[in-house]
């Protein structure tokens, strides 16, 4: 393999990640994390075969060694065919920039894009009934600053829906704690929004405020660790997870539920659901760009508003005796880490 072409594959990834991404399409920071994690993924698993990450092309990146790959996530990583999805959406999109930028790859880009996607069963939408929610939160020691952190975190997640990377990215000054207490967000595709906060979760955050010694008026991380650095959403899963275990002993119920950080987001959409908030405000609240099909999900799993809706209406066939039938290199992996 030439120099050339090994270089093009480095420049490619660099430009496709600094500029491609968060500046042309305004990816989320999110997303562009997971296309990153993707490719790691896939230059470890084809240097595995070849050698060197340093000594891989572009060409190396061919259909049976993405195919391949795809297998082994499935294979040897236990991932199940959405997350195998996730990665080929990574793939596709790298190599639809690459077909724009250096069309002397099209043809290989064209085959790569070519590959399809596994359909996957819909899995049913994980979430906190309020009472769960409750007992997540009585579960936490607020008598130390980590758990007045703790607490306070996950009070502004519940309260707003927001996602994670949202959350932990928040600075002091995206806060508006006089009343009206509110915070603003940043979501995907860079768009704004403004939630506004309960009375209860303004005072939790003022408590924490000062625990930290931070001001309103800093722009600094208001979630951070033990190092002082930003919370990162991995961080927060861990400080969920340990929360939904205390929690179980009170409610057994969340044994056999799978919780993760996105589970509050669902659990935020179904608790005003129940209260009477129609889907439109839902979705805007959440970040949503319109009611799409994650926001008519909420509408399908609230079992209690189905149940509601049934004892209103008088069975047709009360009086009938039967039923009705109804018929690069070691450098490049070192920079998609920094990213």
């Amino acid at each position: 393999m030439s120099r050339g072409t090994t270089s093009t594959l480095a420049a490619a990834l660099r430009a496709f990640f600094s500029e491609y991404l968060p500046h042309q399409r305004a990816y989320s920071t999110n997303t562009i994390f997971s296309y990153r994690d993707s490719f790691k993924l896939l230059l470890q698993f084809a240097a595995g075969k070849r050698g060197r990450v340093s000594a891989l092309s572009l060409a190396d990146l061919d259909v049976p060694t993405v195919t391949a790959f795809l297998n082994y996530l499935e294979a040897e990583r236990g991932n199940g065919p959405t997350t195998r999805n996730v990665r080929l959406s990574a793939i596709h999109s790298f190599f639809e920039y690459l077909s724009r930028c250096y069309p002397e790859h099209i043809e290989q880009a064209q085959r790569i894009l070519s590959i399809p996607s596994k359909r996957s069963a819909n899995r049913t939408v994980e979430y906190l009934e309020a009472e769960e929610v409750r007992a997540l939160l009585e579960g936490i020691d607020q008598s130390s600053p980590a758990g007045r952190r703790d607490f306070a975190l996950l009070s502004v997640m519940f309260n707003t829906g927001a996602r994670v990377q949202e959350v932990a990215s928040l600075k002091a000054t995206d806060f508006r704690l006089a009343a009206p207490p509110s915070v603003k967000f940043f979501g995907k595709g860079r768009k704004e929004r403004i939630c506004p906060l309960w009375p209860e979760t303004a005072r939790l955050l003022k408590q924490h405020y000062q625990d930290c010694g931070l001001e309103p008026h800093q722009s600094e991380p208001v979630f951070r660790n033990r190092q002082g650095t930003p919370l990162t959403r991995f961080g927060v899963r861990l400080i969920l997870k340990r929360y939904v275990q205390r929690a179980t002993e009170r409610q057994p119920s969340l044994k056999r539920k799978r919780i993760h950080p996105h589970s509050l987001r669902h659990s935020t959409a179904i608790y005003l659901l129940k209260s009477g908030v129609d889907l439109s405000t839902i979705a805007h609240l959440l970040g949503h760009s319109r009611m799409n099909t994650t926001t008519h999900k909420y509408l399908a799993i609230d079992l209690d508003s189905k149940r509601a809706a049934i004892a209103k209406a008088k069975p047709i066939l009360a009086g009938r005796a039967k039923p009705l039938r109804w018929i690069p290199n070691e450098d490049l992996l070192k920079w998609l880490e920094s990213l």
